[in-house]
This record gives structure tokens, sequence and C-alpha cells, in this order.
């Protein structure tokens, strides 16, 4: 009875899938590994001991609390870096649910960094732009509008603006058949341009310091933040704020809509085959659309968290490159199997990693491109994960075709001797 039990849940897709993102973890750390200890190896300078200490930042770096007085690495409950990891994995959590929903309709949601941008821009026009009656950017009148209000409009005007960009892709592939691979490319740097042009002609550009004069006001000076909810009590010194609860919630929605709803029903099934769907009578051209205006509100929300945080400023000259929380959602997605549970504990992951690059820099000689490298190589198995799932899959019939065949010798056997 166990043993049946057990063979049900190995045969589970859900339970091979978390076995190959878990392989792609290890096989990535063992990689980073290697590295650091054969950079240790071959660097006179470097030597064993420094690559030892490496290895334990890149597995252990959330943890890491510095150097003792002796020199040696210290490790235990550090509420700044945990703090700061889930403050970093807001954004990747919420990127990551977008190119996952629209992966669930058979789409591959490449343009998260033009509705990230377009949702950061709606974002900080609303809530700079709105007087609160905590303003304080010269020129601008302050009101009697409580902030908290203000806050809620933003987000949800950056995850508007996210939507509305998201669905042009999805217009064009439903309407015109065109690959929204190659619309969202168009879109993302359209989507740079556009938000360039619009803060290049605002007065929300931080002129007061010479050195910022690129950069946009951040949201705390119109006492427009998102709360912090106790959690800079939990992790004190860090930039933890109620993004990271909103994230999960967000995911949380974002999954009993794909498994307890119709429209999650009609979604997945344009995913598995959109002309099936069209002959069962669901409307493929506007569940496309739907997806990635989905996926483009998610996008959004992510860019209108992070920069209603109040930590971080807006580069406006953004036109030079795109937003890397974009383009991290991707991996996020693939790690997780486009499980939108699953994407939290990637996302997370993914943060751990960028924790542990930063460590790795501060504390050794090494730097935090080799957690770019472990990241690399998650994310080319994870691509895989496919062909991992069906190793272990075949890995477990021949254990089953084994014991089967034995058992069969042993009746054949019991047989003989009556």
């Amino acid at each position: 009875m166990k043993e049946n039990r057990l063979s049900a849940l190995w045969h589970r897709d859900g339970t091979r899938s978390v076995l190959a993102s878990l392989i792609s973890i290890l096989i990535g750390l063992a990689a980073g590994s290697l590295i650091i200890l054969l950079i240790g190896c071959f660097n006179k300078n470097l030597g064993l001991k420094s690559a030892w200490d490496g290895i334990r930042l890149v597995v252990l770096g959330l943890f890491s609390t510095g150097r003792n007085a002796s020199g040696a690495l210290t490790f235990g409950f550090n509420p700044a870096s945990i703090g700061n990891m889930l403050f970093r994995a807001t954004p990747v959590i919420l990127t990551g649910l977008s190119v996952a929903v629209a992966n669930k309709t058979g789409l591959f949601n490449i343009g998260a960094a033009g509705q990230y941008l377009m949702g950061t821009a709606a974002t900080l026009f609303i809530a700079l732009g709105i007087p609160s009656s905590a303003m304080a950017i010269p020129g601008v009148d302050p009101s009697s509008i409580p902030p908290l209000v203000v806050w809620l409009l933003a987000l949800l005007g950056g995850m508007l603006a996210g939507a509305l960009w998201g669905a042009i892709p999805g217009l064009l592939k439903a309407l015109l058949n065109i690959n929204e691979v190659i619309a969202c490319i168009m879109t993302n740097w359209i989507a740079a341009n556009v938000v360039t042009w619009m803060f290049d002609g605002s007065n929300f550009k931080n002129m007061v310091e010479n050195t910022k004069s690129g950069y946009v006001y951040k949201t705390t000076i119109n006492g427009v933040a998102t709360p912090k909810l106790g959690l800079d009590k939990l992790f004190p010194g860090s930039q933890i704020n109620g993004g990271i609860l909103i994230a999960i919630l967000l995911a949380i929605l974002v999954y009993i809509l794909l498994t307890r709803t119709t429209l999650g029903y009609e979604l997945k099934a344009c995913g598995s085959n959109r002309f099936a769907a069209r002959y069962a009578g669901i409307h493929d051209k506007r569940n496309i659309v739907l997806s990635m205006a989905i996926a483009g509100a998610l996008a959004g929300a992510a860019g209108s968290l992070y920069y209603l945080s109040g930590n971080t400023e807006f580069y406006w000259s953004t036109y030079q490159s795109l937003p890397a929380a974009g383009f991290n959602g991707i991996p996020v997605a693939l790690l997780a199997v486009s499980n939108p549970i699953g994407v939290i504990f990637s996302g997370i992951f993914m943060s751990m990693l960028d924790i542990a690059g930063l460590q790795l820099t501060n504390l050794t000689a090494y730097n935090e491109y080799i957690t770019d490298v472990i990241i690399a190589v998650i994310v080319y198995l994870a691509a895989f994960s496919l062909v991992i799932k069906l190793w272990l899959g075949g890995k477990r019939k021949r254990r089953e075709r084994a014991v089967s065949t034995a058992a069969d010798r042993g009746a054949a056997k019991e047989a003989e001797r009556k």
C-alpha cells in the first residue's frame, strides 16, 4: 500500500518538476563552487582557504555576519541581509509571475521590462504629481489628500499602465498573428524611449544635487511610501516593506485564477492548443490579449512596488538600457515551471544568490559575477527540465521493471519447486 502511494506520488508531473528544479539548483551551485575552487587553486594569492570561504558564502551568504577579530568568517541570523533579500525578491517574484501567466497561455512574455518601465512611470507621475499632505517638492502646493490614498492610486495606475502596454503584443498576436517575442522586443525599446521623454520634460527630476540631475525624486519626498507593516522591526537595518506581502498575495491570487476559475481553464486550454480551444467554443483571441494584459499588470506592479518603497531613486535616462528586473523574471518562471506558488520560492532563491554575490564581493577576493554563472547554469538546466523529468521517469520505470522481473523469476522458481 505504501509502495503504491510512493509510486503514485512519483508519477505526478508536479513531483518530477520539483525534483528537476532542485537538480538544476544543485548542479548550478556545484558549478559555481567548482569555479571558485579552480580560481583558488591556480591563483597563488588566494589559495584553498580563500576558495573554501568563497564556497561557503555562495551557499550560506544570506547568513553571513562578516569576519571576526581573527579574520574568520562568521555565520548566524542576519536580519539586515534577510530583509534586503525579501525586498529584492518583490519585483522578481512579480516579473516571474508575469512570465508564468503568459507561458500558461502558450506565450513567451519577454516584454516584462517594458511593462515594468511603463508601470514605474505611471506610478511615479501619480505619486509625485498628486499633491499630498506630506508633499515637499519645490513649486508644488500641498493639499489634504492622505498619502495612503495617493499610494493606492499610484499602485493601481502602475498596474493599469503595465496591463495596457502588455496588451499591445497580445493584440498583435491575436489579430495579426505577429510573434509575441518580436512584438515584445519592440515595445520594450519603445517604452524605454517614451519613459525617458516623459521624465525629461517633467519637473520631477532631482535637480537639487548636481550629481543627481538624471534621477527622479524618491516618493518619500511626497510622503507616499509602501507601509512597513512591522517588518522593519523583524528585520532591522534593511529596506524591507509590505511589498513582499503584496507580491505573495498576488501570486496566490494568480494560482487561484489559473487552477480554480473558468477563465484560468480557458487560458490554459489556449496554451495547450489554441485551435482545439477555439473548436471547443473558447474565445482564443480574447484570452491571448487578456493573458498578456494580466502579465503586463503584474510586471507593472513590480515597478510600482520597487519605487514606491522610497528606497531607490529612478534614473530617467532609461533608453540606454532596460531594467534587469524585467528579464530576471524569465529564469524565475523557468525554475518554477510557471507555477505561481513555485515562483515565490524561486524568486526568493534568486534574491538569495544576489545577496550571496554581494557578500562574496565584500568579504573575499572573488566577485559577484560568480553568482551570475550559477544563475546561468540553473537557467540553462531549467530550460531542459523536460529532459531531466524524462530521465527521472525512465529511471523509476527501470527500477520498477527490475523489481517486477525479480518477482517473476522468484515465482517461476517457486513453481518449479512445487
